[in-house]
């Protein structure tokens, strides 16, 4: 025969105390849920509010903090992309890279002689690049 509506779904339980819910107690009102509305998601619910919300808390930054970061290319990357042929050649037997908006640091060794445009060179990476027969050009 067939069933009906409002009983649609209740005959699965027939039969048992808990009715799927766990302990009896769970299944009265909202009792179990630890709270009302974001109520316990700095404690019992943080994994909820990680997983689920996650940028629920926190506020946005001043605007003076909202700067964009300089992109920053390290001398061992600058000797990488030479070494692998990313950077051309020049009449004058130098490597020769164009990088506008990123700052030139210091970390690692150069074994080639590059000459750089960039928009920022550290002290270090200077030297560095002299030392090898290059040349440092700041400017677009």
């Amino acid at each position: 025969m067939a069933r009906r509506t409002r009983e649609k779904g209740r005959h699965r339980f027939h039969g048992t105390r808990h009715w799927g819910r766990g302990n009896i107690k769970h299944g009265r009102g909202k009792g179990s849920q630890g709270g009302k509305g974001f109520g316990g998601s700095h404690k019992q619910k943080w994994g909820w509010i990680l997983r689920y919300h996650p940028d629920h808390f926190g506020r946005e930054p001043m605007a003076s903090l909202r700067k964009e970061r300089v992109k920053v290319v390290n001398i061992w990357e600058l000797n990488q992309m030479a070494a692998g042929g990313k950077l051309k050649k020049g009449e004058d037997g130098r490597y020769h890279a164009e990088m506008p908006d990123c700052k030139v640091l210091g970390a690692g060794k150069l074994e080639f002689a590059v000459a750089v445009r960039a928009g920022a060179f550290s002290a270090c990476a200077v030297e560095k690049i002299k030392e090898a027969g290059g040349e440092a050009k700041v400017g677009a």
